[in-house]
Formats: structure tokens, sequence, C-alpha cells
């Protein structure tokens, strides 16, 4: 499996600009206020600047005493692509405490523009790093499985963005959940799993994990290979999220929403 290097892609900003867009996607998110794209003001702006801001605002956020827990793979089915418009995944950090127990309330206010996804999570017992990582790698390095939603939200004004942009925003990383039976990795067939994703009782999608790359541990591959370019690497005990199985839906208080995975259980939250 190959995938763009984000780095090939070059650098252009300097460290004010850096540090200015850094700013302004660091505001959007702790005030929950939508914000121009990027590369309005920065048309040049690429894929490795996209990544820098990220990592910027990372860096920022842990020397706050925030602790990273893994990383999230982003826009790794076909359905979110035509979506978005875009065909290369990204990557995104995650932090502690952006999880939210099962079945507990999620708040809208302090979001912009709520979607939700499912989504296979890897829990890491040995790390993965290099160019080159493999399918089989991933599994033999997985201690389990287990099925999650994630809470995107996009910054960007009109949920409008391009690659960038959207890499800057932390490839829209906002809450997650998860819940269900954890599972070990080769205990089920992870390219056939069925999941019906719900709102309300009403079924949303209907999917299965094939949609993410052909196989999940794919997606978690192409996340090793993109921090190997970015200089970092999954540790052990990370969490991994594999990217969204259906498209994402909006969401909005008094929303219900289920996943139900096939042989894996169900996982819900409410928004409020």
């Amino acid at each position: 499996m190959s995938t763009t290097n984000p780095l090939s892609m070059g650098r252009s900003l300097d460290e004010r600009l850096l540090q200015a867009l850094t700013d302004r996607v660091e505001a959007a998110q702790t005030t929950a206020r939508a914000m121009p794209k990027l590369t309005d003001e920065v048309p040049g702006m690429t894929l490795g600047d996209g990544y820098a801001v990220q990592l910027a605002l990372r860096d920022r956020w842990l020397a706050t005493g925030r602790r990273q827990v893994g990383w999230k793979a982003g826009l790794t089915s076909r359905a979110k692509m035509d979506q978005m418009g875009v065909r290369v995944p990204t990557v995104g950090f995650l932090l502690a405490d952006m999880a939210r127990p099962e079945s507990s309330a999620v708040r809208t206010d302090d979001l912009v523009h709520p979607r939700v996804e499912c989504e296979i999570g890897f829990v890491l017992k040995a790390p993965l790093a290099g160019p080159d990582v493999t399918r089989e790698q991933v599994l033999e390095a997985t201690d389990f499985i287990v099925p999650a939603i994630e809470v995107i939200d996009s910054r960007y004004a009109g949920f409008k963005f391009d690659l960038p942009s959207v890499v800057a925003d932390n490839s829209s990383s906002a809450r997650y959940v998860t819940g269900g039976q954890p599972c070990g990795p080769h205990d089920l067939d992870l390219s056939s799993l069925g999941v019906v994703l719900e709102r309300n009782g009403e079924p949303q999608a209907i999917a299965a994990t094939a949609a993410v790359m052909g196989h999940p541990a794919d997606a978690v591959a192409l996340v090793a290979q993109v921090l190997h370019a970015l200089g970092e690497a999954l540790p052990a005990g990370s969490f991994v999220m594999s990217g969204g199985i259906t498209e994402a839906f909006a969401v909005k208080a008094g929303d219900f929403v289920c996943a139900r995975f096939q042989s894996l259980g169900s996982v819900g939250l409410r928004f409020v």
C-alpha cells in the first residue's frame, strides 16, 4: 500500500505565519466559532503546511498538560472521499479529553458542525513505525479492537474546506466514544464486518468494514506511514481510529446515535 508523503508536498510557511494560523485554528476550536478556510488567506498552502499547523497545535496543547492517547485516520472510505471531494486520506491526533463514556451526553454548544461516523478502533500492544508498515504488522501489533463512534467537527464556515485546511484543523477531530465487545484482531474477518449507523432509532447507513481501504488495518498502516514521514510513530498502548465506514451525518441536540457492529456489539451516545 502506498500513500502520499505529506512532506513531499513541501513547506511554504515561515514561523510567523505558522504560529498565526495555529492561533486561528486554536481559537476556532476552543470557542466553537467558524473560520474561513486557511487557504483563503494562504492560497499556496501545501499539505505539508497543514501538518505543520496540526503538529504545532498538538504541541501547544501537550504543553498545557493535555495528554495524547493516539491518532486517527480520516477520509479513508470511498464514501467520505466522495462526500468531501478529496482523494488523499489524512491523519489527526487524539487527546484523552476528547473521549466520552458510552451512552453519555455530548454537548453541541461547544461544537460548530457536529457529525458522527462509525469506526473500528485499534489498541496496540507493540509499537508501529516506518515507511512500509503492512496490514499483517498492524494485526500482530494490535492487542484488541473495539467499535467506536467519532464525533467530527470541522471548524470551517459552511463546512467547506480543502485538504491542507482540514489537516490543519486536526482532520476535524472532536470527540469519540468506544463500546461493544473488545475482540482480538485475528478473531474476526475485519474486511467484512457489517455495521448499521442509526439516528433516533432510524438507520442512516448500512455498510461493511471493507469500505475502509478494503480492510481497517490498512488504514492503521497508512497512519504509521504518514507519521513516519512526519517524524512520529505509534508507540505501544496507542489508540488508533481507522476512519469512517460510512459517510458522516449531521447531529443536533436531542439526537441519540447508535452504531451496531456485526459480532462486536453496539456503541451509542446522545447529544444535548
